[in-house]
């Protein structure tokens, strides 16, 4: 089982470990680092006719935006789990900023080990965390005991079109996708295909602050230029990724024997 800075790292596009400490200077100007918290808030309140009070467990949350976004507009009581400690206290803080702090628990830990205690909850989100579980059937059948009978799964990733000649070591083809959640015993209740302007223009904010924070450590440790040099290489060859080659979505997942009522 890889490490939990060996999980971060990829999540956040990288390929050494040795970036793990670096990353909260490298994403000191990001609060919105994956998915988009509106989708997601409209997702909810679409699907959940009464959203306040809702238990929502929002695993990889990073600095907390999509938390915050869901407390803030639906009333949901969010938890929110991150590996990062200066994530979680830039998250404690923006709570705080949004006066949602009383809806907001955010925890510094291995998500992989917390949800082990963890069960009921209403909406678990997973967003654009990378394979920490595994693939789509390991990670919705591992974490199906924390979620209510007719709780719903918002997994925000991307996949290659079935038609597509593109291979990726971790990511699907989308019928692949289909086929795991179903042998997970779920089914897509709904899909939002982000726009690929809007992705672009996230992509071109994201990159540059990274490139910045980048060459400043360069600067601060030259013997590590390697490392820093690769990772902004490997955030060029993730947004080509994003932008050209596969589809990015937000999925609204749900058990097949429950029926969805809205």
């Amino acid at each position: 089982m890889k490490s939990v800075e060996e999980n971060v790292v990829m999540a956040m596009d990288g390929s050494d470990k040795e970036l793990f400490p670096f990353l909260p200077y490298i994403l000191q100007d990001l609060w919105k680092m994956g998915s988009d918290p509106e989708v997601i808030t409209k997702l909810i309140g679409k699907h959940f006719t009464k959203n306040d009070h809702l238990e929502v467990l929002d695993l990889g949350c990073g600095k907390g935006a999509v938390s915050i976004e869901v407390a803030h507009k639906l009333g949901c009581n969010c938890h929110g789990i991150d590996a990062i400690p200066e994530f979680i206290s830039y998250a404690q803080k923006k709570a705080l900023e949004y006066n949602v702090e009383h809806l907001c628990k955010f925890e510094t830990g291995d998500i992989r080990e917390i949800i082990k205690e963890l069960k009921l909850y209403d909406v678990i989100i997973l967003g654009s965390i990378g394979p920490i579980f595994g693939d789509y059937f390991t990670t919705l059948s591992s974490l199906l005991k924390c979620l209510n009978d007719s709780g719903m799964f918002m997994i925000d990733d991307g996949y290659i079109e079935d038609n597509s000649d593109y291979i990726h070591p971790l990511i699907c083809k989308k019928h692949e996708v289909m086929q795991q959640i179903d042998l997970a015993g779920m089914k897509l209740i709904e899909e939002v295909i982000i726009k690929s302007d809007h992705i672009k223009e996230s992509d071109v904010f994201i990159y540059d602050n990274i490139k910045k924070r980048c060459i400043e450590l360069i600067n601060k440790h030259p013997e590590k230029k390697y490392l820093f040099e690769n990772y902004i290489k490997k955030q060029e060859e993730e947004n080509d990724v994003l932008e050209n080659k596969v589809i990015c979505s937000t999925m609204a997942i749900k058990r097949k024997r429950e029926e969805w009522r809205v």
